[in-house]
């Protein structure tokens, strides 16, 4: 039988005896029950049950670098952890060392001193914005600006129109023609004018209502833009109206000069006459007075004209020389109202208001003008500020105006006066300018038509 210790470690036998796998008795015995050897986990630098011995301060020239028993390769001094000697340092036993920088000036540095700097910089990083990018962004935010801009002072010059509800139907207004019919007429209201602009300009205060001082048709069309000039003192019909001084009647139509159709009833009943008298159908319509000529003028720094001869008139207060000079508001408007200089009377004066209202549009319309805010925006607060329209007429319809103007005076278009049989009949009204019926005829169903003008002077 076996005993208590059998089956265990060593157990009846002597180490070194046969038997088991374990020395457990004899060969022929019953072999004893065999325990898998377990090992525990040695702790490190100590065998299981002692105490780990506190590990010997590294000495000079040890070949193992301070402990251990095997020696250590030392590695260099920039990446040894552990100091330049291959083991820890006094002290600092179980902790790392953090790696230091041994560029110049660090441990490995020529000064040996303890810090050696910021690393080297690397490569430089890339900007955020390429100049592509820049260049795109640069272009957009100015675009965005322009747009800004432009918006702005389409609404703030619009809102400087004068709308007045001139363009009125009527029973028997002729129908539209092609191209556009413009109505430019040139008052000699004294609206906005001292007493002391009355006595520079020559003009007086006046009488009460308002005059017209030119007229003309401007047509623009396929066939080329035409300003027609017509004289204020033109015989014509004044179509029927109500009267001024008794709303409730009203005055039947009758023969009178085309200024009395202003004088009595404005811009809408001047409309009315002549579009009777010539059959064209008007489509715009834009008036201005001496005030706003005159300032017009100065905001574009004023227009060059040349004069074949002296020009003066006492009643107007012309008085210039020969040659190429520069006109600023009150010689412009002195000169365009001039009508006793050459013996010609109106005709002459027309000729000269054409010529002059083709600069204007002429100076208005260059880029020098328009690129420059410093005259662009006093021309348009002048100009506009003084200037009454159609109710249906925009800025756009006034550039066209103005750029149509400015084809004329540049040698694109013609300009003519409604043709004439008599400058000066004796009427009821005085001294009267009779048209050429047959010839008038013709360059209105021109205009109606847009077709070439004939030339019929």
């Amino acid at each position: 039988m076996n005993s208590w210790q059998d089956g265990r470690y060593g157990g009846g036998a002597q180490q070194g005896q046969s038997g088991g796998p374990y020395g457990g008795g004899d060969g022929d015995a019953e072999p004893t029950r065999s325990m898998p050897h377990v090992q525990r986990p040695r702790r490190s630098g100590a065998p299981y049950g002692q105490q780990r011995p506190v590990p010997p301060q590294p000495s000079a020239g040890s070949p193992q670098g301070g402990y251990g028993t095997a020696a250590e390769p030392p590695l260099p001094p920039g990446l040894n952890p552990r100091g330049p000697g291959g083991g820890r340092p006094a002290g600092s036993y179980g902790s790392a060392v953090p790696q230091q920088y041994s560029g110049p000036g660090g441990p490995g540095g020529p000064d040996g001193s303890g810090y050696g700097g910021p690393p080297p910089a690397g490569p430089p990083r890339p900007s955020r914005w390429p100049t592509r990018r820049k260049v795109k962004v640069t272009l957009v935010s100015l675009i965005c600006v322009l747009l800004v801009v432009g918006v702005g002072t389409y609404f703030w010059a619009d809102s400087k129109l004068r709308r007045e509800d001139v363009l009125q139907d009527y029973a028997g207004r002729p129908a539209a023609g092609k191209g556009t019919n413009w109505l430019i007429v040139g008052s000699d209201s004294r609206e906005g004018m001292s007493k002391q602009d009355a006595k520079d300009l020559h003009t007086g205060l006046g009488a009460p209502g308002k005059r017209t001082d030119s007229m003309m048709v401007l047509h623009i069309g396929s066939n080329g833009n035409t300003m027609l000039s017509i004289p204020r003192d033109s015989w014509v019909k004044v179509p029927a109206h109500p009267d001024s001084d008794k709303p409730s009647s009203t005055i039947p139509a009758r023969m009178h000069k085309i200024n009395a159709a202003f004088a009595i009833g404005g811009g809408p009943l001047l409309v009315k006459t002549v579009e009777s008298a010539t059959g064209l159908h008007i489509d715009h319509y834009a008036e201005i007075g001496f005030a706003g000529f005159r300032d017009l003028v100065d905001s574009l720094g004023g227009v060059d004209m040349c004069l074949a001869k002296p020009m003066k008139d006492p009643k107007s207060g012309a008085n210039f020389q020969a040659g190429c000079q520069h006109f600023n508001g009150t010689d412009s408007l002195k000169y365009v109202r001039s009508r006793y200089v050459d013996g010609t009377g109106d005709l002459g004066r027309m000729k000269r208001q054409r010529q002059f209202l083709s600069a204007i549009a002429d100076s208005a319309a260059s880029p020098a003008t328009i690129a420059n805010p410093f005259t662009l925006y006093p021309t348009i607060s002048s100009g506009l500020g003084t200037l009454i329209v159609d109710k249906d007429c925009g800025l756009y319809d006034l550039t066209s105006m103005f750029w149509a103007m400015k084809g004329v005076s540049g040698g694109s278009g013609k300009t003519i006066t409604v043709p004439i049989s008599d400058p000066g009949r004796t009427t009821s009204e005085g001294s009267s300018v009779i048209w050429n019926d047959t010839k008038a005829k013709q360059v209105f169903d021109a205009l109606r038509n847009d077709t070439a003008v004939p030339d019929v002077s």
